[in-house]
């Protein structure tokens, strides 16, 4: 396999089922259980996935800073959508918005070589944000939707079906 292009890619809002995270063969099962809904008409993905906070301290009998990996944060995505209010899936995160509640988020990347499939991202976040964008006389409305990764990002990379 080789490296892919973004172009394809899809991001699909699923409910607030909960995912039991002790095995992520058993996450991954409840993932799948999920009924996702395709949020359409995205122009940017954002980014995602694991950083380490840094944390220091300085023994005053070395003066030695020393750094230590503190939590893991998965990041917030800034998913960019072309606005269609008729868009059940940007309806979905739209309602999301409005309530504390976590939800089931996946990611289907367009890499599947011949014949087999493609990665898939799952993960739960928090819908922060929903901010209309309007631009100027040649732009598209836009929706940003603040999606907060609260849970490990669980990969099913891409394979040769046999």
């Amino acid at each position: 396999m080789t490296a892919s292009t973004t172009a394809g890619a899809k991001i699909y809002i699923g409910t607030t089922l909960a995912i039991d995270f002790a095995t992520d063969a058993g996450a991954i099962d409840d993932f799948e259980g999920d009924t996702f809904t395709e949020i359409k008409e995205v122009e940017d993905l954002g980014e995602f996935g694991d950083e380490s906070s840094e944390v220091e301290f300085t023994a005053i009998g070395d003066t030695r800073k020393r750094r230590y990996k503190g939590t893991r944060d998965a990041g917030v995505i800034a998913l960019v959508c072309g606005r269609d209010p008729l868009d059940p899936g940007q309806k979905k995160v739209l309602d999301a918005e409005k309530v504390k509640d976590a939800y089931n988020f996946k990611v289907v990347v367009n890499d599947a070589p011949v014949g087999g499939t493609p990665s898939t991202y799952y993960f739960r976040a928090l819908v922060m944000s929903a901010k209309n964008s309007f631009g100027s006389v040649d732009n598209i409305v836009k929706v940003n939707f603040s999606l907060a990764i609260n849970t490990a990002i669980l990969e099913v990379v891409a394979a040769v079906t046999p």
